[in-house]
C-alpha cells in the first residue's frame, strides 16, 4: 500500500478518534457537561433558541420557538428546582408553528438570583409579570401553563392579570388544600411541626447519587434506571444550588405561599384545564377535585401511568391535551365573534 494512503488512513482515524475520546472523557470526568450538551442539542433539534431579557437590572433567561401569530402564545412555568429545559420532552409533540416560551423561574438556572422577596409565590408572580411585559407577551392574550410550583404561580398570575390570558393550564399544581396528603407533603408538615425543615431530609433536594435516584423515582411513575455517571452528572449540576433550593422551599411552603392558589381560585376567569398524574407521589391528585369544585367548567384530565413529572412520563399526551384545549378555546372565541 502506498505510504501516502496509509498516512491518510491514519490521519482520518486520528480525527475520528478525537470526538470519541472527548465524549468518553466528558462522560467519566465531567458528566454534568455532557448533560448540558445533551440539552443544548435537544433545544437545537426542537428549534428552540435561548435568549435573555432585562427588566431594569434583573435578568430573565428563556427559551423560545417561533414568533407570535394568530394562535395564542404558550408561556411555560416550570416547577421547584427545575429549569426551562424541563419542557423539552413535550416540544416535539407541539405544533411547529406554535409560539412557545419557556422561562427560568426567579433564581433558577439563568434568571437572576436576588433574595427571598422574589422566591415567595407572590414574589415570583411579580417577576413573571415583568417578564411578560419585557418580551411583549401582554400584547395579546396568551396561554399560561404551570407545573407544580409553577402551577401555583400560574394560578395566582391568572387571578391578578385576567386580561392577559386566553387560557390557563395547571399541571399537578401546588398551593391548594388537598383532601388527601401525599407522603411528601406529610413529611414537610411533620418537619414544620418539629419547628425545622432540614434540606438534607427533603427528597427534592438530593445530596448524594442515591438520593438523586430516589428523587427521580419519587417524581416519575416510569421506572428510572440511569447509569451511575449520568446520576453523578445530574447531581453535580444541582449541588451548587442546594442552598438556594432550600431557601426557595422555605418561601413556597411558608404560611403566605402554601395556600396562594387556594385563596385565588375565586378570581380566576380564564378557561381552565387541569392535568394530573394519577400516581403523583409529590402532590396528591385529590387536589384536582378542589379545582373542579371551584371551577365546575374546567377540564380535568387524570393520566394513567403518570406521576408528578408529567412531561417525562406522558409527554405526547400532555402536548395533545394542551393543543386540543387551546384549539377548543379558539373555536369558542370565533363563535362568540
Amino acid at each position: 500500500m502506498n505510504v501516502s494512503v496509509v498516512s491518510m488512513i491514519a490521519l482520518a482515524g486520528s480525527i475520528l478518534a478525537v470526538p470519541v475520546l472527548v465524549v468518553t472523557a466528558t462522560y467519566f470526568l465531567w458528566p454534568a457537561a455532557l448533560i448540558k450538551t445533551y440539552n443544548w442539542c435537544n433545544r437545537w433539534r426542537r428549534g428552540l433558541k435561548v435568549r435573555c431579557v432585562f427588566w431594569g437590572d434583573y435578568r430573565f433567561c428563556y427559551s423560545q420557538r417561533g414568533v407570535p401569530g394568530p394562535s395564542p402564545s404558550l408561556l411555560l412555568l416550570h416547577g421547584f428546582s427545575a429549569n426551562k429545559d424541563m419542557w423539552l420532552p413535550i416540544m416535539k409533540f407541539l405544533p411547529e408553528r406554535q409560539h412557545v416560551v419557556s422561562v427560568d423561574m426567579p433564581g433558577h438556572e439563568g434568571s437572576s438570583r436576588t433574595g427571598p422577596e422574589d422566591y415567595s409565590i407572590q414574589g415570583q408572580v411579580n417577576r413573571i409579570h415583568q417578564f411578560v411585559q419585557a418580551v411583549g407577551l401582554d400584547r395579546q392574550p396568551f396561554h399560561l401553563v404551570g407545573s407544580s410550583m409553577g402551577g401555583n404561580v400560574a394560578g395566582v398570575y391568572a387571578a391578578q392579570h385576567p386580561d392577559h390570558l386566553a387560557a390557563l393550564t395547571l399541571i399537578c399544581p401546588a398551593g391548594t388544600d388537598h383532601p388527601q396528603d401525599s407522603g411528601f407533603v406529610r413529611l414537610l408538615k411533620e418537619m414544620k411541626e418539629r419547628g425545622e425543615v432540614k434540606p438534607e431530609e427533603v427528597p427534592l433536594i438530593p445530596y448524594t447519587s442515591q438520593q438523586m435516584e430516589d428523587m427521580l423515582r419519587l417524581c416519575c411513575h416510569s421506572n428510572v434506571t440511569l447509569p451511575r455517571q449520568i446520576l453523578k452528572g445530574l447531581l453535580a449540576s444541582r449541588l451548587p444550588n442546594n442552598d438556594f433550593y432550600s431557601q426557595v422551599l422555605l418561601e413556597i411552603t411558608s404560611e403566605q405561599s402554601v395556600r396562594s392558589l387556594q385563596d385565588s381560585l375565586h378570581l380566576i376567569t380564564a378557561p381552565l384545564q387541569v392535568i394530573w398524574g394519577k400516581d403523583d407521589q409529590v402532590i396528591d391528585m385529590s387536589g384536582a377535585s378542589v379545582l373542579q369544585e371551584a371551577h365546575p367548567a374546567c377540564q380535568v384530565a387524570l393520566l394513567e401511568r403518570c406521576g408528578h413529572a408529567v412531561m417525562l412520563d406522558r409527554p405526547r399526551k400532555a402536548a395533545q391535551l394542551l393543543t386540543d384545549f387551546l384549539s377548543a378555546q379558539e373555536v369558542h372565541t370565533k363563535k362568540r365573534c
